[in-house]
């Protein structure tokens, strides 16, 4: 199982948006793919409509007293199962510093989950915790969405100096420009600085666009509603890039054509309409 977290110290830069729809990509392209949604805020779990089954604990999961598959729940799209989020998860660190092996606990928790799964990504909140520390020990490849400007860009440095200074020169950080107004001369100047700055930066731009925003409102993936629309063919893009990074992994397993798990009830519903 190829662990692919998604996350930026800065918050409002799209993570969400690129673990939901990264996540479908990758299930769409035959890997059994979960989607962790680490973040207390729900975002990804609110997205594919799982929030009324987030019944998740973070302090009795770390306890033992839940196990993560009790949890586990289908979005509806084929191949692709969601671990939603709650409100607990705002205390998920202090949690685990109660617990031995404070940072490898997320790494541990998850490896039962690659008998059943060939991607697990993980939607993170933003900031640097000790889940973020749990996170990045956990992770094959730490995906960053980036917005074009100073303060975005300086918190990828304070990223990638934190990972150097915790002795993780092999972590491969794949930063990329998103809500890019090509039309900014801001924009432009910012992206052309970065690339001779950051050699991992990914070629593929995600562009602002008011399709992307409808996510919140459709509560689905974008190339689930709209396959055809220019965003989605640029997240194909970027989908395949990665997958690129990710060609070391053993082939995965082609994912079920339905899961194991039961459907949130606004899944349920949404799949009727």
């Amino acid at each position: 199982m190829r662990i692919i977290a998604v996350t930026n110290i800065k918050g409002g830069v799209g993570k969400t948006t690129t673990a939901v729809n990264l996540s479908y990509l990758c299930a769409a392209g035959g890997w059994a793919t979960l989607l962790w949604d680490l973040d207390s805020q729900g975002g990804s779990t609110y997205a594919l409509r799982g929030e009324r089954q987030a019944r998740a604990s973070a302090k009795k999961l770390l306890a033992g007293k839940r196990e993560l598959p009790e949890l586990i729940l289908s979005t509806g799209h084929p191949g692709l199962d969601l671990l939603p989020a709650d409100f607990s998860y705002r205390n998920f660190a202090v949690h685990l510093a109660e617990r031995r092996h404070p940072t490898e606990r997320l790494l541990r928790m998850s490896r039962p989950l690659g008998e059943i799964y060939a991607a697990l990504f993980l939607d993170c909140p933003s900031g640097i915790s000790l889940l973020s520390e749990n996170v990045l020990r956990a992770a094959d490849v730490v995906i960053v969405p980036l917005v074009p400007t100073p303060l975005s860009v300086r918190m990828l440095i304070q990223l990638q100096d934190f990972v150097v200074g915790e002795g993780w020169s092999d972590l491969r950080l794949l930063p990329f420009f998103s809500m890019v107004d090509r039309r900014r001369a801001l924009h432009r100047e910012l992206i052309a600085s970065a690339r001779e700055q950051f050699p991992t930066l990914l070629a593929t731009e995600v562009p602002y666009s008011s399709q992307i925003e409808r996510m919140s409102v459709r509560r689905a993936p974008l190339p689930a509603w709209a396959p055809r629309s220019d965003p989605a063919r640029i997240y194909c893009a970027l989908w395949a890039e990665i997958r690129e990074r990710l060609e070391a992994a053993p082939r995965p397993p082609a994912a079920a054509a339905g899961s194991q798990y039961p459907e949130s009830d606004e899944a349920l519903q949404h799949a009727r309409l």
